[in-house]
């Protein structure tokens, strides 16, 4: 099995994620045995939740009965078990439009580019070039999630955006890029007041100049949908600055 996890819980692990995605709430076993087909009773998910725990996948928020992913399952999550949800044709081919009217003009490419990926996903987007120059689009979407309901971690997030040494460090140093879309998780930066913060990014090159676009957010992201746009802006970027 995956990462030595047994298929039930396998498909514990994705339902409880995806309902995680959906309410950005810890997640109780009552609700995944009338929420989804399972086939197994409230207390067989207590069980397997506890095993899913001692696998570090789950853990347990001192204020709840419920659970939530771990960085670790996460990722898992976004490798093994996530089906994509691409942008439609008809927004994809908007989306170039827009950013096509400023061809030749790198910057304005990127700054296009970080307010589609902002409008489209709903989250704050940010931009960088490796020279210092920064984009960000998008600061209203903080406030209306829940995720983002400790005002201690807004203000983390815009601290980060206004130094553009923490930027950089992000894009440039934290962020390895071994895959065309990298997420991070605030628990590994180790960096206050980050750790219910994701960042989903893709490294770029325009005009001879390394970048990376990306969105940060709640840990629980809508990984397929945020995964695939963020890929196809870097892509327009890449394709518009020739």
């Amino acid at each position: 099995m995956k990462d030595n996890l047994t298929v039930r819980q396998l498909q514990l692990l994705k339902v409880l994620i995806d309902e995680y995605i959906e309410t950005a709430e810890p997640v109780g076993s009552q609700v995944l045995e009338k929420k989804y087909s399972l086939g197994i009773s409230s207390a067989t998910i207590r069980n397997e939740m506890a095993a899913l725990i001692d696998k570090g996948f789950l853990k347990q928020p001192h204020t709840s009965a419920g659970r939530v992913p771990t960085p670790k399952a996460m990722k898992f999550y976004i490798d093994q078990l996530m089906e994509e949800k691409h942008l439609s044709l008809t927004d994809e081919v908007r989306a170039k439009e827009e950013i096509a009217t400023h061809k030749g003009d790198i910057e304005g490419i990127i700054d296009e580019a970080t307010h589609g990926l902002a409008k489209r996903t709903h989250t704050l987007a940010v931009s960088a070039l490796n020279d210092g120059s920064t984009w960000h689009a998008g600061y209203a979407s903080l406030f209306g999630n829940p995720g983002f309901s400790d005002l201690s971690v807004c203000r983390s997030v815009f601290g980060l955006i206004e130094e553009t040494k923490k930027m950089h460090e992000l894009f440039f140093e934290r962020l390895e890029f071994e895959s065309p879309v990298e997420v991070l998780f605030g628990e590994e930066l180790g960096w206050r007041f980050f750790e219910p913060v994701g960042v989903v990014a893709r490294r770029f090159n325009a005009g001879g100049k390394t970048g990376a676009i990306g969105v940060i957010g709640p840990l629980g992201f809508d990984y397929p949908y945020i995964i695939p746009t963020v890929r196809y802006f870097g892509d327009l970027i890449e394709e518009l600055s020739v």
